[in-house]
């Protein structure tokens, strides 16, 4: 999925320099990937079966493989849109069982190792800019596509036989019954009133701060997720837009999973806070200051937070309990990506730094956004709810801790 969804960043330079592909255009084949990915991502929302399914799977290796193929044989824009929209749908549906594997699979695990398999999204893209790098000086756009497509083949041969969730039987949901049943029990133990669901504090404020922000992020990350490399090769032309590519993907690999370890000791609002503002000054540097260092300092900013701010918007928002919460984030963030390119569309004619100063100010309000989330927020919510049986605390753990470790 890194190499199928993001291979295109650093193939868009070749493709202006080659293909003739005009600013505009490289911005128009950025939205029907963002339309593809909020359409599969709808999918895996609308049809939770789908997610389980080893075939849907396998298709959508298929299709997003043929469809990085396919796309050096032609020159014509609207084929080329028409195969990053089926492109977009797979990459999520791609991911979506994926996660709901590595989440059903690993549940008993510390939540680092899950962090690590999203990881794989950062190697994709670390692999996939190096292949460019390397081509770059005796191929053109056409064999950047092709050689992309034969490295989506491989991994999607490694990744073939990957099971996804299990469909639950009538014995594990009498199980999570029972131990909902525990939980209530532990939970009355701790806090009568925190056993009354009526005393639960109100999430909507603290939600509706979330979704802008993440709203928010999905704009300004795709516009530097997508324009990146061209930015920086607009101003130092040469191998650099290329290495710093392969600098994002590798800062992405170990990201979601540091994040994760810093949540053990700083509340998710405060890591989202500052994700954000790291990522605004790494998608400022390029466009402010210019240069190699400012370049690579800038891709390491990004890579390590793109992925983490995912993460923890999710997280904050399943601890929320608000209803349907990771639906409501991914379609606003889907929402946010399609709007990207499109917003900054009138300021490609100019050259890509201002689309990046663009950029870092969405994000930087998103940041403020997050601020909001702070005043109040509810670290502390026992909620009764379907999940695995209860961890029983060590002889110095009270109950308390035990449930905010779970």
């Amino acid at each position: 999925m890194g190499v199928g969804r993001f291979v295109y960043t650093p193939i868009l330079p070749l493709m202006h320099a080659g293909a003739g592909l005009s600013a505009g255009a490289g911005a128009n084949l950025a939205t029907a990937n963002y339309i593809g990915y909020l359409l599969g991502a709808l999918v895996g929302i609308l049809a939770p079966a789908l997610v389980r399914s080893r075939a849907l799977l396998r298709i959508s290796l298929v299709v997003l493989t043929g469809t990085l193929a396919a796309m050096p044989a032609t020159h014509d824009t609207a084929v080329w849109f028409a195969l990053r929209l089926p492109a977009g749908v797979a990459s999520a549906l791609i991911f979506v069982i994926a996660v709901s594997s590595l989440l059903s699979h690993l549940r008993e695990y510390p939540a680092h190792l899950p962090g690590w398999a999203f990881g794989g999204v950062g190697a994709g893209i670390a692999l996939s800019g190096l292949l460019v790098l390397v081509l770059r000086p005796v191929a053109d756009w056409r064999a950047a596509w092709w050689a992309s497509a034969a490295l989506a083949a491989v991994l999607a041969v490694a990744s073939w036989n990957l099971r996804p969730e299990a469909r639950p039987t009538t014995t594990q949901a009498t199980q999570a019954i029972q131990a909902n049943a525990d939980q209530a029990h532990e939970a009355t133990t701790v806090t009568a009133a925190a056993a009354d669901s009526s005393h639960a504090p109100r999430t909507h404020r603290w939600f509706t701060a979330l979704f802008a922000s993440y709203t928010l992020e999905g704009v300004g990350y795709i516009i530097a997720g997508t324009f990146l490399v061209a930015a920086i090769e607009q101003s130092s032309p040469g191998p650099l837009g290329g290495g710093a590519w392969v600098l994002v993907g590798l800062a992405a690999v170990p990201s979601s999973a540091l994040w994760a370890r810093l949540g053990r000791r700083w509340s998710r609002p405060d890591l989202l806070l500052a994700a954000l503002v790291v990522q605004a000054v790494g998608i400022a540097l390029p466009a402010l200051i210019g240069g190699a260092p400012a370049a690579l300092v800038s891709a390491v900013l990004f890579g390590a937070t793109f992925i983490g701010v995912s993460t923890l918007a999710l997280a904050t928002g399943a601890h929320l309990e608000f209803p349907r919460s990771v639906a409501l984030l991914t379609a606003g963030y889907s929402v946010g990506q399609i709007l990207g390119p499109l917003v900054v569309a009138p300021l490609l004619h100019h050259g890509y730094q201002r689309a990046l100063v663009l950029a870092a100010s969405v994000v930087l309000v998103a940041a403020v956004a997050a601020a909001v989330l702070r005043i109040g927020f509810p670290h502390h919510m026992v909620v009764v709810r379907a999940t695995a049986p209860v961890r029983q605390p060590a002889p110095t753990e009270s109950a308390a801790d035990a449930g905010s470790h779970r």
